[in-house]
């Protein structure tokens, strides 16, 4: 995770917030294809943390040009693709990961999980075989790990 002096000295205090008022009701803006149980599971996981979430749903090809428009490059597309403020959330990040791009602000189109990693949120329980990475997306659209979730207890 990209830690900066600013979130080292936050942290503490975050943690002892419950996640739902960390979000504060910030608005997700979610598009989807109709009826994607993981996505709705995904859905689930950031409103139970405090994000409030609208659902737009697209067939495949709109939501496709939707994520190319975004700036995404297809190594980082998943099932579903989320705006909030000025960022792009693609896939299946857990609402902490939020919390920290919101906190940090960083130059960045957003974060992505690419694919559909067993075990992150809205894919099931976590599976210590299944370690998965959030990506920072750059603005050029390189990315860089922004979190690890190795998923061992």
């Amino acid at each position: 995770m990209i830690i900066t002096r600013r979130t080292s000295l936050l942290l503490p205090a975050l943690m002892l917030m419950s996640r739902g008022a960390r979000a504060g009701g910030r608005r997700l803006e979610v598009f989807s294809t109709n009826g994607c149980g993981c996505c709705l599971a995904w859905i689930k996981h950031v409103e139970e943390d405090g994000y409030a979430a609208t659902v737009a749903n697209l067939p495949m090809a709109d939501l496709v040009q939707k994520k190319m428009a975004l700036g995404l490059k297809p190594e980082a597309y998943s099932c579903h693709t989320a705006l909030i403020e000025d960022y792009v959330i693609e896939g299946h990040v857990p609402s902490i990961d939020i919390d920290h791009l919101l906190l940090d602000r960083p130059d960045a189109i957003g974060l992505a999980v690419p694919g559909m990693p067993s075990g992150s949120p809205g894919m099931g329980d976590p599976d210590p075989a299944n370690p998965y990475d959030v990506l920072l997306v750059r603005r050029d659209g390189s990315t860089d790990v922004f979190s690890r979730h190795p998923q061992a207890g």
